[in-house]
C-alpha cells in the first residue's frame, strides 16, 4: 500500500505504509544512531513526535522487548528507508511490523530519509503528516499541520502512581542478592561490585518525567532503593519520604509547559537533598531556579554526541534526544555554571550548581542506544549522597 509523508512546507515523500492504518500528524524529527531502535521507539522522551532513522536499513536485529526502555512505543510514527521484515538474531521474538501494528503506530519505508534529514536541517524542524491518502489539497494540509502543537506530554508518559524497585547486589556471577548484603569473598571486587556496595541502601527519589528504564537499573545496579513518583507528586510529598537523593529524568516536550513541576522542582532545590537530573530534568530544574530554555533548529538525537567537561578538559562521547537547550547567555553565576558542552555547536551540555549538592546534564548518561563514557555521574551521585549522610 502507498504512503505518503507531507511536511508543512509542503514536500510530499511518496513509499510504502508499514505499521498501524491510520494518519497521524507529529513533529517530524530524525535519529543518527546505527542501532538502538527499539530503544528510541520506547524512550518516553518520543511522545508527541514522528521520527526519522537515517541508518538506511533499519530491523535487522529485530525486536527484543527484554531491551525495551519502557512500558510501550511512544513515537506518533516511524520512518525508515528500508525495513527489514526478515531479522536474524537469536533473542528476536518479534518483527518492527508486528510492535508498530501491536500498539498502533504508522509508518512509512521506502523514502529518501538522507533528503528528508537534509530538509529538516535546513529549515528546522517541522509538522509532518503520515497518510495512505494520496494528497488533493496541500495548502488545507499545510494549514493544518501548522495548527499542529505537541503540547504537555509529560502528563501521557509518566506514571500513574508511587512504586518502589528494591536494589540489589550481583555478588555471584549470576544472581543477585540483598542490597543491604555485606560482601565478605573475593579479595579485588570487580568494579561493578564495589560501586554497588558504595551504593547500598540508599534510597533515591525517581520524578518520572517520562523516565527509561536504565535510569533506575543503573541506580538499582549501585545497591540503591528506588522509590518512582509520578511527575506531578508534591515535593513535600517526596521530601517526607526521606530520600538520600533526587533523580528528575528525561521526558517530551517543551519544558516551559510543565509549570506544576517546575513549582515542585524550587522546593525541591530549596531542600539540601542531593539532586541528579537528565535532560528534560536537567531543563527542568534550571527552569525552576531562574534561567531559560530556547527551541533548537533541529535539535540533538542520536548516539555519537561529543561532549566536555569544562573541570577537566576531557571529552565524552553521549547519547542524546532533546530539541530544547538552557540559554548559557542568562545563566546567574551565583546559582549555577556550565559544567558540560556540546563540541559541535557549544550548546549547554550540563550545569552545577553554586552551594548544592545539585548537578544536571542534557545528554544520557545511562545511555540505552548508546556509549557509556558517561556512566560514572551515577557514581558521582552515589558519592553526593554519600557525603550529604556524612555531614
Amino acid at each position: 500500500m502507498k504512503a505518503f509523508l507531507i511536511l508543512e512546507d509542503g514536500t510530499v515523500f511518496e513509499g510504502t505504509h508499514i505499521g498501524a492504518d491510520k494518519e497521524i500528524i507529529s513533529e517530524i524529527v530524525f535519529n543518527t544512531s546505527m542501532a538502538g531502535y527499539l530503544e528510541v521507539l520506547t524512550d518516553p522522551s518520543y511522545a508527541g513526535q514522528a521520527v526519522c532513522m537515517t541508518y538506511p536499513l533499519i530491523g535487522n536485529y529485530g525486536i527484543c522487548r527484554e531491551d525495551m526502555e519502557s512500558r510501550k512505543i511512544w513515537p506518533d510514527g516511524f520512518i525508515v528507508r528500508e525495513l527489514s521484515r526478515i531479522p536474524s538474531n537469536f533473542r528476536c521474538n518479534a518483527t518492527i511490523q508486528d510492535v508498530l501494528c501491536e500498539y498502533d503506530i504508522p509508518g512509512i519505508a521506502g523514502i529518501d530519509t538522507r533528503a528528508l534529514t537534509k530538509i529538516l536541517r535546513e529549515k528546522g524542524t517541522m509538522n509532518g503528516m503520515i497518510t495512505t491518502h494520496e494528497p488533493t489539497d496541500l495548502e488545507l494540509i499545510k494549514e493544518k499541520l501548522r495548527a499542529y502543537t505537541v503540547g504537555n506530554v509529560v502528563d501521557i508518559v509518566t506514571c500513574e502512581q508511587k512504586y518502589s524497585l528494591k536494589g540489589s547486589l550481583d555478588l555471584s556471577e549470576n544472581g543477585p542478592i540483598s542490597g543491604s548484603a555485606k560482601y565478605t569473598g573475593e579479595k579485588e571486587m570487580r568494579p561493578s561490585l564495589v560501586r554497588a556496595l558504595n551504593g547500598a541502601g540508599k534510597k533515591v527519589a525517581l520524578l518520572d518525567l517520562g523516565a527509561k528504564d536504565n535510569i533506575a537499573r543503573n541506580l538499582i545496579q549501585r545497591g540503591c532503593d528506588v522509590t518512582v513518583y509520578p511527575a506531578r507528586t508534591p515535593a513535600e510529598e517526596i521530601l517526607a519520604d526521606q530520600p538520600d537523593g533526587i533523580m528528575l529524568s528525561n521526558g517530551p516536550g517543551d519544558p516551559k509547559t510543565c509549570t506544576v513541576v517546575i513549582e515542585n522542582i524550587k522546593k525541591l532545590y530549596a531542600s539540601n537533598v542531593p539532586i541528579f537530573a537528565i535532560c528534560l530534568g536537567h531543563q527542568l530544574m534550571a527552569l525552576a531556579t531562574g534561567a531559560d530554555t530556547y527551541k533548537m533548529k533541529y535539535g540533538h538525537r542520536g548516539g555519537n554526541h561529543p561532549v566536555k567537561d569544562l573541570a577537566t578538559g576531557r571529552v565524552y562521547i553521549s547519547s542524546q534526544n532533546h530539541g530544547y537547550v538552557v540559554d548559557m547567555e542568562k545563566l546567574d553565576p551565583s546559582i549555577a555554571t556550565p559544567a558540560f558542552i556540546n563540541v559541535n555547536d557549544g550548546t549547554c551540555e550540563g550545569l552545577a550548581y553554586t552551594g548544592k549538592n545539585i548537578f544536571t546534564v542534557q545528554f544520557h548518561p545511562e545511555a540505552c542506544p548508546g556509549p557509556q563514557d558517561s556512566g560514572y555521574l551515577f557514581d558521582r551521585f552515589i558519592q553526593m549522597m554519600e557525603v550529604e549522610k556524612d555531614a
